[in-house]
């Protein structure tokens, strides 16, 4: 049994093991791989592990032998899950691996937003406090989360994460809900639909997954809609929100702050329009790689891969007997 993993690095850059998958058969792993590599690397084997690498119609008519393919994610889709289809092979993702990861990220984000610890330590290592007049010093106002509004786009499992330590916190949780009427047992929570989330907001958060539906959700309308003292959070998908907008709005004051954990095109380059926008803290795509999720990624594309060679795949996010 051969596998290989086209693109290991991000989710093990040497801090974690990938005997759960050795033990499983003969193991190839390639840190990254360019697509015109994509082919050479991957003939002959068995299992396909990708994160971010495509895996299309054309590199899967090159390769007869692929059984089934496992996405080192949640999100799925650099795989043509039509082609693979067509040739009977299942494609796994790793659905609730990075759940808690993301949503303390969130609430790291909303922190510094409201309370500017990671500022008022940087002022402190720049003598700031040194001058001070007074035994305290700070250089903004500082707000607390308790009673404010949350809102919520998006309540799948990092968006019911994100309410749940928001309740914890002593915020009103609004929420989206375009899945499912599952509502918390907690007080202090409804749904709304998504234009009043955005107008209640406090704090706007943004866990939907990047659809045509939610391309561009957040534009400039919604941003005009929003209360000048609000917050906007993405740690969905970048292109999610408008980033030109986002920056007018900013820039304008129209909203107070943004923090973004994701960009349009990543890494982010040069041009984007975040990097011109005031009030706006941008962390690079990592609030998922805590040890912990990385190791149960790990773990779970290992069930995946065992439950496959089995005859039982799990987690399976395409149709590759036709049903």
């Amino acid at each position: 049994m051969s596998i290989c993993i086209l693109d290991g690095h991000t989710t093990n850059p040497g801090d974690l093991s990938w005997e759960p998958l050795r033990e499983l058969g003969e193991l190839e792993i390639y840190e990254r791989t360019p697509p015109e590599a994509v082919v050479e690397r991957a003939r002959g084997a068995d299992v396909l592990v990708t994160n971010k690498t495509r895996i299309d119609e054309a590199v899967l008519s090159e390769l007869s032998e692929v059984r089934f393919i496992s996405v080192l994610a949640t999100g799925y889709d650099v795989v043509d899950l039509d082609a693979a289809d067509r040739r009977g092979i299942p494609v796994s993702n790793v659905p609730e691996y990075s759940t808690n990861s993301v949503a303390e990220h969130v609430f790291g984000l909303m922190l510094e937003l409201l309370r500017g610890v990671g500022e008022h330590a940087r002022d402190v290592a720049d003598g700031a406090w040194e001058e001070a007049d007074d035994f305290t010093f700070w250089n903004r106002p500082i707000r607390e989360l308790k009673g404010k509004t949350l809102g919520v786009i998006g309540w799948g499992r990092i968006g019911r994460r994100v309410g749940e330590l928001a309740d914890a916190f002593g915020m009103e949780v609004v929420a989206s809900n375009d899945t499912s009427n599952r509502a918390p047992e907690w007080s202090g929570f409804e749904f709304a639909d998504t234009d009043e989330v955005v107008c209640r907001a406090d704090l706007l958060t943004l866990h939907c997954p990047l659809t045509d539906e939610t391309r561009g959700l957040i534009d400039a309308d919604s941003l005009e809609a929003m209360k000048p003292s609000a917050r906007l959070i993405n740690t969905s998908r970048g292109p999610v929100v408008d980033e030109a907008a986002l920056r007018d709005a900013l820039n304008s004051g129209s909203i107070a702050a943004a923090a973004v954990d994701v960009v349009s095109a990543e890494p982010i380059e040069s041009d984007n329009p975040l990097l011109d926008a005031d009030n706006c803290l941008i962390t690079p795509h990592n609030a998922w790689t805590s040890i912990e999720a990385r190791q149960r990624l790990v773990e779970t594309t290992a069930d995946n891969i065992r439950n496959a060679l089995d005859g039982q795949p799990i987690n399976v996010v395409n149709a590759p007997d036709g049903s």
